[in-house]
């Protein structure tokens, strides 16, 4: 045991002082190393039993002093991968004297404390043991030609198995061989932004809410995006029949983003009459439709006229958007233009991920996660209106109960104070006005809210954050 030292794992120095007790020098000296970040957060520790062998010191005062460091949030310590440095609020250079403040700690805009940016699931929620068994079952039985240049549609098994549970699960019209597979939502828009170039279409109608970088992907491909109005019962697609140029409406019919409503079912079947006396076609955005909390989910837009709807859907909500999987029911005189604009080898989507996710559908892995998530989201959205409830009764959560995001209305005016005060306290955040069309007035005020985007151990204080920063608190 003498020599103990020597043959044992990793070095860690450390400087034991003080006359209080070696468990508490041993917490003191540890403390000291993480808070001035010679022990980054992540960083692995010496065994109990190799530390007291190193420090000459008896093994039980160093297990005893490891788990008081775990309980006080300092460490972490989890069966089979030992004892860990915690990840913490970012170390302060000051030296041992630097001592932690009780009050909220206020950063600069650079540098975030918490994130309630829209737009990302709670990413620590990823799958990763149930996908990592898709993935070796799916590469197990894969066909040799599977390893090869591929169709641009896609491979068949996960068009066949995205058929199915869109039919299922979201009420679409499938068949795989309308199906076509691409990197993500972006890259399904800025296929059909070429096909609709090549059509000549010139003009796409948007919502007069959305994301910005959606509209530049359409310009890009040399169409413009007129606005379309809104009001209590979402988009106004009875503006349509006014814009003689418009070949086409991209809409989020589900789930509108940002502002939170479901599009009235007037106004869609407004949409699809449209597109049937015009010969144009909706660009249905259906990002979060499997995730309503109050009701069953709202039936996909496609379901009404399969031959005049563009369904597009991701796997980025509902599972992680590192996947890049995303997927397009088309018309059948659409398929083989998608196909050609995507071109001739499918090189933009990984096939080994393609055949994980489809073993991942048919195994009903999918369906499971979905179930799982959507009642975590579903908390943290109750939660979210029981804190507002306590800290700003004025402010009510509107849209519908569904999604990753929640928008708060605030009074006329206060929206960009909000903020201000949001990126003084750490906390990131964004306001309707972010996601207003350039041609659309300045009417309305608010935050959306990205509940799913936090983690579970990070959304507690996320949610105390946001509740310091609005009106009346």
């Amino acid at each position: 045991m003498a020599d103990d030292w020597a043959i044992f794992g990793a070095d860690l120095h450390l400087d034991l002082r003080g006359t209080a007790g070696l468990r508490t020098g041993l917490m003191d000296a540890l403390r000291d190393a993480v808070r001035t970040g010679r022990l980054p957060a992540g960083t692995r520790l010496p065994s109990s039993r190799q530390l007291a062998a190193d420090l000459g010191i008896a093994r039980n005062t160093v297990a005893d002093a490891y788990a008081d460091l775990v309980a006080e949030g300092w460490l972490t310590a989890r069966q089979g991968s030992g004892t860990r440095v915690a990840r913490r609020a970012e170390p302060r250079r000051g030296g041992p004297s630097a001592a932690p403040s009780a009050a909220p700690r206020r950063r600069t805009p650079g540098g975030p404390a918490h994130n309630l940016k829209p737009g990302t699931p709670d990413l620590g929620s990823f799958p990763r043991a149930q996908w990592l068994k898709a993935a070796r079952r799916a590469i197990t039985a894969a066909p040799n030609e599977a390893f090869g240049y591929g169709d641009p549609r896609g491979r068949i098994e996960l068009r066949t198995a995205l058929a199915e549970y869109l039919a299922r699960a979201r009420g679409v019209y499938a068949s795989p061989e309308r199906i076509v597979i691409c990197s993500g939502f972006a890259h399904g828009l800025m296929l059909m932004g070429k096909v609709l170039r090549a059509r000549k279409t010139r003009e796409v109608a948007v919502d007069s809410y959305g994301l910005d970088v959606h509209w530049n992907l359409l310009a890009e491909a040399g169409l413009r995006t007129p606005a379309l109005g809104f009001d209590e019962r979402g988009t106004r697609t009875d503006e349509l029949a006014a814009l003689k140029g418009v070949g086409a409406v991209l809409m989020t019919p589900a789930h509108q983003f940002p502002l939170g409503g479901a599009l009235h079912p007037d106004r869609r079947a407004a949409a699809v009459d449209w597109a049937r006396t015009s010969g144009g076609l909706v660009l249905e955005d259906d990002y979060d439709g499997e995730f309503r909390y109050d009701r069953q989910q709202v039936g996909a837009l496609q379901g009404l006229d399969p031959e005049r709807v563009v369904y597009l859907g991701t796997a980025s909500k509902s599972l992680a958007p590192a996947l890049r999987l995303a997927w397009m029911v088309l018309p059948e005189a659409l398929v083989d233009e998608v196909a050609a604009a995507k071109g001739q080898a499918d090189w933009s989507c990984g096939v080994l991920d393609q055949l994980t996710f489809a073993d991942f559908l048919q195994s009903g892995a999918y369906d499971r996660h979905v179930r799982a998530m959507r009642l975590r989201y579903r908390r943290r959205r109750d939660q979210l209106v029981a804190a507002l409830g306590e800290a700003a009764p004025d402010i009510r959560v509107s849209g519908i109960a569904a999604g990753l995001h929640a928008v708060l209305p605030l009074p006329p005016g206060t929206e960009r104070a909000v903020l201000r005060s949001a990126a003084w306290q750490g906390l990131s955040l964004q306001g309707i006005d972010a996601f207003r069309h350039a041609s659309t007035p300045r009417t309305i005020e608010g935050l959306v809210v990205g509940y799913g985007t936090p983690t579970d151990s990070a959304w507690p204080g996320a949610l105390e954050a946001l509740c310091r920063v609005l009106p009346g608190e």
